[in-house]
């Protein structure tokens, strides 16, 4: 277990490995030290600090673009049960839960989201936009998707990328997509095959969707430039597939143009519960899991410091928004649409503090709230801390 930053160290992370300690820097930066360069507390040594601060790699850089979040669609035409923006569940057992209230982006809204956009973006001094496309599933409104896109480039769009559950995507869309900015896009597995068509159903006919999801992101690789960020959903109900998984994936699609990482399912409490625990026979999974996805030619995201998110991070929507496709803003992607959690709208602004505290949400604060947090901190800095000893033993650093 990594020990808490001090003061002096900032948001850095301590991790403890094999044969170093490995040092992430808010900025991006990565040392190794041995261990007299720390304290027998496992904190910076003065001399140690001063060496990395000398380097630039205890100072935070200045953010360099507004990052902008915007559900295109508030529905979805799936029906996990465990999506956190159910408001229930489908008191027949079947593939319609309940979710937030069904809306839609328009040509008025983008002009009100781009006009706020360029306001808040000279308040903060940022010239570059990155914009996220975001629903419920935001290929149900493609139309919005491609007019925000084209529109935002007369506001500094410098990239954007898109989480979709790409059931609805075709090659010709890929490429316009591409062509207006988009990079890249996330989509999630729970899962190999079985678990995934078990969980991640249509909402209309129920039925699997594994095999459409993997055609449909292969087409659009041969139409398009686009990478792909493969979420791995790793629950109770999925973990003893994973393997399968990998393996299943690196044969179907260039895992070059792919990055691949897993995500343990957190709790919302609608409709699901996460029996797995942050042992040490979890993190041994997560590193086997690891080395088998980098083995196969994924690329592995690697280990950053603690930095605040762009939107929730900032009390005051500093620095990006979260954005429903009916103008109204949210602190954070978990509890946009959802009422009594607005925390402004485009046309307005922000609302006053005072009205805002109790509703902005962190980053998947929802799901954590009855979780041990040095627990689940100590899970990450034994998987983070195994997976930068390999990258260092197979020479990827």
């Amino acid at each position: 277990m990594s020990p808490a930053p001090t003061a002096a160290e900032g948001g850095v992370r301590l991790l403890q490995g094999e044969r170093n300690w490995w040092f992430l820097g808010p900025g991006g930066g990565l040392a190794r030290l041995r261990p007299g360069q720390l304290t027998a507390d496992g904190a910076l040594r003065p001399g140690t600090e001063r060496r990395l601060r000398e380097h630039g790699l205890l100072t935070a850089p200045a953010p360099r673009s507004y990052a902008l979040t915007v559900l295109t669609s508030t529905h979805c035409n799936l029906g996990c049960g465990y999506c956190f923006q159910n408001t229930g569940q489908d008191e027949d057992g079947g593939s319609r839960p309940p979710r937030i209230a069904r809306k839609r982006l328009t040509s008025r809204t983008i002009t009100d989201i781009l006009d706020f956009t360029r306001r808040r973006m000279a308040d903060a001094g940022l010239e570059q936009l990155r914009i996220l496309l975001f629903g419920g599933e935001p290929l149900l409104n493609p139309r919005g998707c491609l007019e925000l896109l084209e529109r935002a480039a007369d506001h500094g769009l410098a990239s954007a990328w898109m989480i979709s559950n790409a059931t609805l995507l075709t090659p010709a869309l890929a490429e316009r997509l591409a062509e207006r900015g988009l990079r890249s896009v996330q989509v999630t597995f729970d899962g190999d095959r079985p678990d995934h068509d078990r969980i991640r159903i249509r909402r209309t006919e129920g039925g699997g969707t594994f095999d459409a999801i993997v055609g449909n992101l292969a087409r659009a690789s041969e139409a398009s430039p686009l990478r792909w960020q493969l979420r791995v959903n790793v629950s109770q109900e999925t973990h003893l597939g994973v393997e399968a998984l990998i393996d299943r994936l690196a044969g179907a699609l260039d895992p070059a143009r792919c990055t691949l990482y897993f995500a343990q399912v957190g709790d919302v409490g609608v409709g699901y519960g996460n029996d797995l625990r942050h042992t040490r026979e979890l993190s041994d999974r997560f590193t086997r899991w690891q080395r088998r996805a980098l083995d196969a030619g994924f690329t592995v995201a690697r280990p950053q410091a603690h930095r605040p998110c762009a939107t929730c991070g900032h009390g005051d929507g500093r620095y990006g928004a979260v954005v429903s496709a009916d103008g109204t803003l949210a602190s954070c992607w978990e509890t946009a649409g959802k009422p009594d959690w607005e925390v402004g709208t485009v046309t307005a602004g922000y609302l006053p503090a005072a009205h805002t505290r109790d509703r902005w949400v962190g980053c998947e604060d929802l799901y954590r709230r009855e979780d041990d947090r040095r627990t689940l901190a100590a899970f990450h800095d034994t998987v983070d801390a195994a997976l930068l000893d390999y990258l260092d033993e197979t020479g990827r650093l």
